[in-house]
């Protein structure tokens, strides 16, 4: 289990409780669930806002009880999170509603959370005490992606999420109708007089600034081990993490270029839906991983000469899952065996993309019900500060 102050890249992180301080210590809490470039951009903006990142993550316990069942286990989100670069530090187990207490205890000076709003089983902002006291600062949601909208693409097994396909009409009914109060019992939509702006669906748009803003800017030093690992990275989960760390592992000094496929090329050997997310998205959610130095965008299905001598490449990595043949029927890894520099990684995780899917699928019920709740929640605030709004006029 991942726990406060254990080594990461080689340096021990200091205790939060007691610790030395570094600088202007900054909190960021949440339940950080099916982690997406959402998250990391949240926890990016509150880095650098201050030297030093402590993430409270909320037990399995804890989110039951105020929003419904994790996808994930607890375990699997701390080791989540604390594999995204700018996180210096995660405390297990933090409590729902952020108090000054809580701030004291790790030494930090605010909190920092997006400008959406997180609500308490009986809908009370979860903020309150900290912004009360001048301790809370707000940063810029990232527009274009939500949990929502990923389990909505999940759900409808449509194709409209991948780039360079328009939009269809099964898409737009997902936008219109995924964000209504869903009727458990009979599922059949219910839809509330107004949306959330929180819990509804938009499309993310890519910019050069948003992968500027993720990307290292590191270039391969002299000793460095340049290790080349290609795949979809859809969904980027704690399996992906592993099998990284792992290969992160296999040299003193190794710079991970990651290749990521294009959509059209995921769709041709993963079927279905797949990616769910798409190549802007997935690019995104692979930078924000402290072990990945650099990607490729739309990387070659076989790992060519040209681009081995290119990135002058030392190791090829991937993991135990199984290799499809190139659409000649060729392997799309004969040019590293032939050079002796490929390798098998044993992650030791049997989490995979498809096995999230299915635990969404498997609870299906869960989430709408807990979509439902939580977009009720969210419209009843809108209402009371609208309310609040008329009676200062």
């Amino acid at each position: 289990p991942v726990t406060r102050g254990h080594v990461r890249n080689g340096r021990r992180a200091a205790a939060g409780a007691g610790g030395r301080r570094h600088g202007r210590r900054v909190w960021c809490d949440g339940c950080y669930d099916m982690v997406h470039y959402g998250h990391s951009n949240q926890l990016r903006q509150a880095r650098a806002m201050g030297d030093y990142l402590i993430v409270g993550v909320h037990t399995d316990e804890e989110i039951a009880k105020h929003k419904g069942p994790p996808v994930f286990t607890q375990e699997e989100r701390y080791k989540m999170v604390q594999a995204i670069k700018w996180v210096d530090e995660i405390a297990p187990g933090a409590p729902y509603v952020t108090t000054l207490e809580t701030l004291d205890k790790y030494s930090c000076d605010f909190c920092v959370h997006g400008d959406d709003i997180t609500l308490t089983i009986d809908g009370k902002d979860t903020y309150e005490e900290v912004k009360t006291a001048g301790r809370y600062r707000e940063c810029k949601r990232t527009q274009g992606v939500s949990t929502t909208d990923l389990v909505g693409r999940m759900l409808l097994m449509t194709k409209a999420h991948h780039s360079n396909i328009d939009e269809d009409l099964d898409y737009r009914k997902h936008t219109d109708n995924f964000g209504k109060v869903i009727c458990v019992c009979c599922l059949f939509p219910q839809g509330p007089k107004g949306h959330s702006p929180w819990t509804g669906v938009s499309q993310f748009l890519q910019t050069s600034q948003k992968i500027i803003q993720f990307a290292s800017g590191k270039e391969p030093q002299p000793g460095d081990t340049i290790i080349y690992v290609a795949g979809a990275f859809d969904l980027f989960h704690v399996g992906h993490v592993d099998f990284l760390e792992k290969v992160h592992q296999l040299a003193e000094k190794p710079y991970i270029i990651a290749g990521l496929h294009f959509d059209q090329e995921v769709n041709r050997y993963k079927g279905k839906n797949y990616p769910i997310m798409n190549i802007h998205e997935r690019t995104l959610s692979v930078l924000a991983c402290r072990y990945v130095s650099e990607v490729v965008i739309g990387a070659p299905y076989a790992v060519t000469a040209d681009l081995l001598d290119h990135f002058r490449v030392t190791l090829v990595c991937h993991g135990m899952t199984e290799v499809v043949p190139d659409k000649d029927g060729s392997d799309p890894y004969e040019e590293p065996k032939q050079r002796g520099i490929f390798q098998l990684v044993d992650s030791g995780s049997n989490l995979t993309t498809d096995l999230i899917v299915q635990r969404i699928i498997k609870n299906r019920l869960e989430f709408e019900a807990r979509n439902q709740k939580k977009e009720a929640k969210e419209l009843a605030v809108l209402e009371a500060m609208r309310r609040l709004e008329e009676e200062k006029h």
